[in-house]
């Protein structure tokens, strides 16, 4: 089917967005997420960083003791980002290039964010 020519990233993102200190931990950010049902968290104050269930995922697959590990040390930097006026057709095929699954939307800052699972469900 696809989206409607006229489908935004304004019409289809998650909002309110979901944010996380860089120095919380990465159990603090893995709690969140459960929390919030959701699988990235956008990490203000930095250079376009979020975190995400992947990253928390290897971290813990690593061994490494999220309970000490911090944000900043496992989050992923200068991530890719949309406006909310982008068309979703642009945001599927920035997903599909980059090989990601989530874009933060800024506008002056932060607004939202677009996730594949947002992508899928506007798909039908």
């Amino acid at each position: 089917m696809g989206f409607d020519d006229k489908t935004t990233v304004a019409d289809v993102m998650s909002t309110p967005l979901e944010t996380i200190a860089k120095d919380a931990t990465v159990m603090e950010a893995a709690q969140r997420m459960r929390e919030k049902d959701i699988s990235a968290l956008v990490v203000p104050n930095t250079p376009r960083a979020i975190i995400s269930s992947t990253d928390v995922i290897a971290a813990v697959a690593d061994g490494r003791d999220t309970s000490e590990l911090q944000v900043a040390d496992i989050m992923t930097t200068n991530v890719e980002t949309a406006t909310p006026d982008l068309y979703m057709e642009e945001v599927a095929a920035m997903m599909t290039t980059y090989g990601i699954k989530h874009l933060p939307v800024v506008d002056d800052d932060y607004v939202g964010m677009v996730s594949s699972t947002d992508v899928t469900a506007h798909l039908s």
